[in-house]
């Protein structure tokens, strides 16, 4: 097992460019499947998520070839039907995302359930539930089965599911009529698949709304599309910069994805600079904690899109950590991840855990080098800036969370100037 040995108290300095966005590029990867032409990614990240999804798609008889930095090729020709093996599923919570696309090009897969973070019960009911509105026959049990031939439908998600959402599209867009799809997410890893699909010969209108439209099509062709930036990179690479006190200009990002993730930063006392497409986030920062009118202790919130993106929850409660005064963090999605916040109690910081779901942040405090875990990828990601920011040296273990959302991360903030160590 892997570790990372940091030396905190540093100041980092320079420029940084953000991976493209993990959550955009699973669902493009299993996009390839509904077509037998190839499909070619750029920008994609190289990170452990995608190259379990490679595994995957190969198991289905997908050619997958790199072609370059971030340059990805994938022909599902010849696609096999077959059973997924449990223990390649459980890896990875976008493994759910093949079966959407498996069952409009073949009409039937057999799916063990997926993993993915441990960061609370994370429900699969919108994903079938769209599916069976399309004509799909679920069978659930130690495995999921789907057969059948699709069809359009109105369908209203019970949730705005990103997963779900991303599922149903791609179920769509060869289902034979029309599909109207209502509380869909909107997330911009959303937009770039639907992007995608587009490119490919889907008919898609509504695209960045909660509703869309998809007229199923008899085949979709191939294509090649970028991936976008992550935007939570972005504000993980903010929260950086700022627990840190560093200097650090963050290009080629893109700048409609980052309105709630700045104005979230603000009232935490971080404000950022914006020319074009690059992103500065200046060392002197006021770090205080905006109070709300009438002087009330202010709240943190997560919400669909476009607000606070609930992944940048983690990165938010350790910032809060470092900021002049309290904060209530409420993280409404999911119910264990405020759970790390002991590792921060332990590393000196101020913080009360209300319930699953609600943390008071009292700061600033000094965060002293400690040997802690990284339990997921978000959580693992605070609690290697915490790591940076703390006095002393600490030992993250189990990076290999990390790893699975950030692309190279210790070489990247190496050249920033952080001391930062991987050991096996």
């Amino acid at each position: 097992m892997s570790s990372f040995i940091v030396e905190g108290g540093r100041t980092l300095h320079g420029h940084v460019r953000p991976a493209g966005n993990k959550n955009a590029a699973l669902p493009m990867m299993a996009a390839a499947l509904l077509t037998d032409e190839p499909v070619r990614l750029a920008n994609v990240p190289d990170i452990r998520d995608v190259h379990t999804m490679l595994e995957l798609l190969t198991a289905l008889g997908v050619g997958c070839q790199w072609t370059g930095p971030g340059a990805l090729t994938l022909h599902a020709a010849d696609v096999r039907s077959a059973a997924l093996g449990p223990e390649l599923a459980a890896r990875i919570r976008a493994s759910i995302l093949l079966a959407g696309p498996m069952l409009a090009r073949t009409g039937q897969l057999r799916l063990p359930p997926p993993g993915g973070d441990v960061i609370g019960r994370r429900r699969l009911d919108t994903h079938f539930d769209a599916l069976q509105k399309l004509g799909a026959e679920v069978e659930l049990g130690d495995e999921f089965m789907l057969r059948g031939k699709l069809r359009g439908a109105d369908i209203f998600l019970d949730e705005p599911s990103v997963t779900g959402t991303e599922n149903a599209i791609m179920a769509a867009a060869l289902a034979e009529g029309t599909t109207v799809l209502r509380n869909a997410a909107s997330e911009p890893h959303v937009q770039d698949l639907c992007g995608l699909l587009t490119a490919m010969g889907a008919r898609i209108s509504g695209v960045g709304s909660g509703v869309l439209h998809i007229e199923g099509v008899e085949r979709l062709g191939g294509a090649s599309a970028d991936v976008s930036p992550d935007h939570i990179e972005v504000g993980s690479f903010v929260g950086l910069a700022a627990v840190t006190r560093s200097d650090l200009t963050i290009a080629d990002v893109e700048p409609a994805h980052l309105a709630s993730i700045r104005i979230t930063f603000e009232r935490l006392g971080v404000f950022c600079e914006l020319e074009g497409r690059r992103l500065r986030v200046p060392a002197d920062q006021s770090l205080e904690i905006r109070m709300d009118i009438g002087q009330h202790i202010p709240k943190i919130d997560d919400g669909p899109w476009p607000l606070f993106p609930a992944d940048l929850m983690s990165i938010a409660l350790v910032l809060a950590t470092q900021c002049r005064g309290t904060v209530l963090i409420h993280e409404k999605m999911f119910e264990s991840r405020m759970f790390f916040a002991d590792k921060l109690t332990a590393m000196g910081a101020r913080i009360i855990i209300c319930d699953p779901h609600r943390a008071v942040v009292v700061g600033p405090t000094t965060l002293r080098g400690s040997t802690v875990e990284s339990p997921d990828i978000r959580a693992g990601m605070a609690i290697l800036i915490a790591a940076l920011g703390a006095e002393g040296s600490s030992c993250i273990n189990n990076i290999g969370q990390i790893e699975r959302g950030y692309e190279r991360i210790d070489e990247r903030l190496r050249a920033l100037g952080a001391a930062i160590e991987r050991v096996e």
